[in-house]
């Protein structure tokens, strides 16, 4: 089943026509003149009044006639259309759905507390009223479901090693491929997903310390690498310096003992003085 256009005409002309049979066939009435054209007349006149119906800007109406699904009308004002039909108002306005904060396992199996914000809105009327039972309740929970789904096949965080997408460092493409996922479940409800993204993540409490702890770590354990990666660099810098513009020659053990003494201070990262071994100066 999919959405189409019903007959409808202005409603300010169909107003005038309903007016204009109810003069017509009061005043063949009232004369006493062809009294049952009188009556056709004001019983249409009467079924055309009751087709008259309001349509508010960014809603629709849905007509079924005798429960036969006949057509859509999404023009705001109002209109002439078919009578002895029902009329179902479907909004087609934007709406937000914040989903409740879930606790769900991510791809490494820690568990994690995730919540999302879907922004959607109804593109074909007749799959949103015939399609699914209720479409406003199938949206929150197709949408819990998918977001259980996307944190499910990601980590939380990769600390570094390798350059998968994680929950954490990579909310853009998380929240388009959440998009993706539940554009395709959502489209026998005639909805529209225009964005989606991530409003909490988060370890669960249980686990929230150890990790925090180990983020702490590994961010020091980076650090470290890259002071001692510059010290190397600097140290091997000076030797070759000594070596070339000096008369210096250094033996192994002195140049040893000059990449520890160099090393130590480059590294040390307190106030306090470090102790430096001189060592003997061979004559």
């Amino acid at each position: 089943m999919a959405e189409k256009n019903v007959f409808h005409i202005n409603g300010y002309l169909g107003l005038i026509i309903v007016l204009a049979l109810l003069l017509v066939g009061g005043y063949l009435f009232a004369t006493a003149q062809l009294i049952v054209l009188a009556v056709v007349l004001i019983f249409v006149a009467i079924l055309a009044a009751s087709s008259l119906t309001i349509i508010s800007p960014n809603q629709s109406k849905v007509l079924t006639f005798f429960g036969r699904y006949i057509g859509t009308i999404r023009e705001a004002g109002l209109y002439l259309t078919v009578p002895l039909t029902n009329k179902a108002t479907v909004s087609l306005r934007v709406r937000n759905f914040n989903s409740a904060i879930l606790k769900v396992n991510d791809l490494q199996g820690n568990p994690v507390e995730i919540a999302a914000v879907i922004v959607f809105k109804v593109v074909d009327t007749s799959k949103a009223l015939f399609a699914v039972e209720d479409y406003e309740q199938f949206v929150e929970i197709q949408s819990e479901s998918a977001i259980r789904h996307v944190a499910s096949e990601y980590a939380y965080d990769n600390f570094g090693d390798g350059e998968a997408l994680t929950l954490r460092s990579n909310p853009t493409e998380v929240s388009n491929h959440l998009t993706e996922e539940l554009q395709e479940r959502l489209d026998v409800a005639g909805v529209q997903i225009m964005e989606t993204r991530l409003t909490h993540l988060a370890y669960a409490t249980e686990i929230a310390s150890a990790m925090l702890q180990r983020q702490q770590s590994q961010a020091i354990l980076s650090a470290r690498k890259i002071i001692v990666e510059g010290a190397v660099s600097i140290t091997e810098g000076a030797i070759e310096r000594l070596s070339a513009e000096t008369s210096l020659n250094l033996t192994d053990n002195q140049k040893i003992q000059l990449i520890n003494n160099m090393m130590v201070s480059i590294i040390n990262e307190r106030g306090s003085q470090p102790v430096i071994n001189t060592g003997k100066v061979a004559e």
